[in-house]
């Protein structure tokens, strides 16, 4: 039986990865039999693009649109369209991983053509050293990409960009006026690609309903673009838009003219609406156009939204795995637009993305949409089916990458995936994001290294305490410094998103933020940042409740369109957007590891007040050892290898007694520890037992209790010896 379904991403999300939202839908739809197609439409035109025929196609479209004006810079590329058009489709093959050996072509100053992005190249032996042959080469054939993508923008269509296709129209549109005048023109260069590449897809699977993903702004004119071909050339194909994108923009839609478009539009998680609109729609044997759940859809003339049905939504265990059949896994692009080795994850490898749990354990930030249900509902999934999920993506994919998109990840189902994944000894590489919270003691980020965690992205937000109070994130920038350091110590790459402009933030809060982050750099235990400007959303605490922050919305009027993102005025009335450039500056030089002896005032065109921070602030705060102390109910886990055994017998002015030699392995170095004959025997019992392969943790309590009872004294003396000291280096972890 033909598949009737089918769910594709618009462009453009990532080049390097699928967005993943169709594939957990088609992960879940598999649990119900029912079958579905999904497609990439994002990555599939970004490759009919820069292919030889398509850049052939471009730059014949270019030339003959030219008449005066374009830039040196787009008639440098122009003149060497032949060496763009030869070298494009190796490239794109290198990229792809497909072609290695042309890095040491690329290289060479004089295989790839150069316009103007390679004007900022600096010397990069720096960055990948002499042997950082295919990195570097990544890096210049993303320049060479992103010239190309200038003349794009500059000659053929200005609403181009590799993540994300005229976003300015989605950002902010209380009125549907600009995207609906703008869908009433003729299709653009790209969106004559985009339709190529669907009527094709429509071609061949005849679907009777086809799910549109929207997570970005970037991708919703795109989404409205295919479901106007839809609507116009396959009347009878049902569509409806889900993801990211309405669950926080058009809660409130009412403007019909959105349904000339779309059929329906559902929200937030889209299982159980999904499934129930399949039946809707009479796509099941039996089909009873019962409920709907969370849908939007026209009746009599007017958007109406429809929240009858009384089911409940599945819970997280019962979602399924996400499947990837059907995307062109093998043709997804890596590609390095900055050399920061953490700030490059997010566009270069092929990650499968997972869930650790859904919504966010902590909910309490005000500056975030927690009244929102994919927000405010926090479901963990167990550790033992996350596992079982990891298995299964590595065997369908062949990728052991995965990036877990959680809002913020719980520290204790981390630690017990940690534990699962070292007990199935699976060979894992793993990043995701979490908040900078106290949990994350030295040992707790050791254990992560060790199941595969490679880095992990975290809000500091504003590097202030008495506006991290106010935003009530929970953490002090002392605590942030310590667990990035923990992070950083164990080998761990560390990302902050920080924030400037919240409400009643002062220019002397924006300064001292600045020197924090500065400190944090030069300390080593911060790897790589992303400065955004405060935006107030309606769906958070700011929103509902400006006054009480300080701000005063532009307007009270609700639109029939987007009503998320919403203008303001802050009370202090400091313009906020004139610190943008020197923040967004300073950090890309502190990512480099350079300009830490810079004045902050270096960064500014204007005048600053001089930072009132300590210039040893973060260096006394990382001097704090104070979270290696165990607890009662602290776990214990031995993460080490089983050690190779001698005794020997030690003598002291006359006196004997029986020793153990343990001599513990590991891949770089090896430790011995001495301890008495019964200590040894009890040791190698115990390591055993807490095993993270083999065994369990057993508590702090629990070691302590069966060290008595097996006849030794003074635990105390014993623990905090140095052949334990020696053990805490060889694995012995306390959680």
């Amino acid at each position: 039986m033909r598949p009737n379904i089918f769910l594709i991403t618009p462009p453009f999300t990532q080049l390097n990865t699928p967005y993943p939202a169709t594939a957990y839908l088609k992960g879940f739809l598999n649990t119900k039999g029912i079958s579905c197609v999904q497609a990439d439409l994002g990555i599939e035109v970004i490759l009919e693009l820069f292919s030889r025929v398509g850049l052939e196609k471009l730059f014949g479209h270019a030339k003959d649109k030219k008449a005066t004006g374009y830039t040196a810079n787009a008639s440098r590329i122009l003149a060497l369209s032949d060496d763009y058009i030869n070298t494009i489709d190796s490239v794109i093959a290198f990229l792809q991983g497909k072609n290695p050996t042309l890095a040491l072509q690329i290289c060479q100053d004089d295989f790839l053509p150069e316009a103007s992005r390679f004007s900022q190249l600096e010397e990069l032996d720096w960055a990948f050293g002499s042997m950082g042959t295919q990195d570097k080469a990544k890096h210049l054939a993303t320049l060479y990409l992103e010239d190309i993508s200038d003349l794009i923008v500059e000659c053929v269509d200005d609403n181009f960009g590799f993540s994300r296709y005229a976003e300015r129209l989605g950002r902010s549109a209380n009125s549907f006026d600009e995207l609906y005048a703008e869908l009433q023109k003729p299709l653009s260069y790209i969106d004559k690609i985009t339709i190529s590449v669907l009527k094709r897809k429509i071609d061949e699977i005849d679907p009777k309903l086809v799910l549109v993903s929207v997570p970005f702004p970037g991708n919703l004119f795109s989404a409205f673009r295919c479901a106007q071909w839809i609507r116009q050339n396959h009347p009878d194909v049902k569509t409806s838009m889900g993801g990211g994108f309405p669950n926080t923009e058009l809660r409130s839609l009412s403007d019909v003219r959105v349904m000339e478009f779309f059929d329906f539009i559902t929200l937030d998680d889209g299982e159980l609406p999904v499934e129930l609109l399949i039946d809707y729609i009479g796509l099941t044997k039996n089909p009873s156009q019962g409920p709907l759940k969370r849908t939007f859809l026209l009746e009599n003339g007017k958007v109406v939204y429809k929240n009858d049905s009384l089911r409940h939504d599945y819970k997280q265990n019962h979602i399924g795995t996400p499947d990837y059949s059907d995307l062109l896994l093998d043709k997804y692009i890596s590609v390095i637009e900055i050399v920061n080795p953490m700030h490059r994850m997010w566009s270069d490898g092929r990650w499968n993305k997972l869930t650790m749990a859904h919504g966010c354990y902590w909910g309490k930030c005000t500056f975030c949409d927690i009244s929102l249900d994919y927000i405010k509902i926090y479901e963990p999934v167990a550790a033992t089916i996350l596992c079982d999920r990891i298995e299964e993506l590595i065997a369908q994919t062949g990728q052991n990458g995965f990036h877990f998109v959680d809002e913020a990840a719980p520290p204790a189902l981390m630690r017990a995936l940690a534990l699962e994944i070292l007990k199935r000894k699976l060979t894992v590489t793993w990043w995701t994001n979490i908040r900078f919270e106290k949990s994350f003691s030295y040992d707790l980020c050791r254990l992560l290294k060790a199941s595969g965690c490679i880095a992990v992205s975290g809000g500091l937000e504003v590097a202030s305490d008495r506006l991290l109070a106010l935003i009530d994130k929970g953490v002090t920038v002392e605590q942030v410094a310590k667990v990035t350091r923990n992070f950083t110590e164990n080998g761990i790459l560390v990302h902050a998103y920080l924030m400037y402009g919240y409400p009643t933030q002062t220019v002397q809060e924006t300064v001292d933020s600045l020197e924090m982050v500065r400190q944090l750099f030069e300390a080593g235990v911060l790897q790589s940042g992303f400065w955004h400007q405060f935006a107030m959303t309606a769906h958070s605490p700011v929103g509902i409740e400006p006054a009480k922050f300080g701000v005063v919305p532009d307007s009270d009027i609700v639109g029939s369109f987007a009503n998320n993102d919403i203008a303001f005025k802050d009370t202090t009335g400091i313009d906020h957007d004139k610190f943008s450039f020197g923040l967004k500056k300073s950090l890309f030089n502190y990512m480099h590891g350079i300009c830490f002896d810079y004045a902050l005032q270096d960064w500014f065109d204007f005048k600053i007040p001089r930072t009132k921070i300590d210039p040893d602030f973060i260096y006394n705060a990382l001097q704090d050892a104070s979270d290696f102390d165990a607890k009662p109910t602290s776990k214990i886990v031995w993460i080490g290898k089983r050690p190779m055994v001698s005794a020997f017998t030690k003598s002291k002015k006359g006196n004997s007694w029986k020793m153990v030699s343990l001599e513990f392995h590991d891949r770089r170095s090896v430790t011995e520890v001495q301890v008495g004959e019964k200590e040894g025997e009890w040791l190698l019992k115990i390591l055993e037992q807490v095993s993270a392969v083999s065994g369990k943790p057993m508590t702090f309590a629990q070691l302590k209790s069966d060290f008595e009872n097996s006849g030794l004294e003074d635990f105390e003396l014993f623990w905090y010896s140095k052949p334990v000291a020696k053990l805490r280096e060889a694995g012995l972890l306390v959680l």
